[in-house]
């Protein structure tokens, strides 16, 4: 059954980091007017090793995690990558792993000097992801239910999958990545398809 297409409120983000991480698989995320489906997560929280959270410890890069829900909290990885996450307070936080683009899609081939008409690696990844919106640091903080952020609940319900995170050193068996069953546009499949 199709939904129609409604702005996620603050009280959407101030729920379980998991079932959050969930709900935005399939809901449409565009920054400046360029974004689309939200089709992989990952959840983090301060008992979580893997989290910048980790222990409740509040630092200049993570304090964006322990302010309101609903919020931007842009890091920078690798000395190379900027990555998008959606604050669920109290620490708590989903990173945005991959979108389908849908929208925008010119100037975001622009920024990932993409000459390619094939968008599936277009933002698979975190990184990839804000190349291609155009996220950097100086969103870090900012709400995303305002411009020049748009989230909207997704049209229908969403097969979901789930498995362990990657790219982590620590952390590493916990099952808290999420993605869109099926998806050609996620930054890694997922091992066994399993229904979340």
């Amino acid at each position: 059954m199709a939904i129609p297409p409604a702005p996620l409120t603050q009280a959407f983000f101030e729920r379980d980091v998991d079932v959050v991480a969930r709900a935005l698989i399939g809901a449409e995320l565009t920054f400046d007017g360029a974004g689309g489906r939200i089709v992989e997560t990952e959840s983090y929280d301060p008992a979580d090793p893997a989290s910048h959270s980790y222990g409740e410890r509040l630092t200049p890069r993570n304090r964006v995690m322990f302010g309101p829900a609903g919020h931007a909290y842009v890091y920078f990885i690798y000395g190379m990558y900027w990555c998008l996450n959606v604050t669920c307070g109290k620490g708590r936080a989903v990173l945005i792993r991959a979108l389908e683009p849908t929208v925008g899609l010119d100037e975001m081939r622009k920024r990932r000097k993409s000459a390619s008409d094939d968008d599936r690696r277009l933002c698979a990844g975190p990184g990839r992801l804000c190349q291609a919106l155009g996220i950097t640091g100086a969103q870090d903080g900012l709400s995303l239910l305002a411009p020049p952020f748009a989230l909207t609940r997704r049209r229908a319900r969403a097969a979901i999958v789930t498995g362990p995170r990657i790219g982590l050193t620590k952390g590493v068996e916990a099952m808290r990545r999420y993605g869109m069953k099926g998806s050609a546009y996620l930054s890694k499949g997922f091992k066994n398809e399993s229904g979340a």
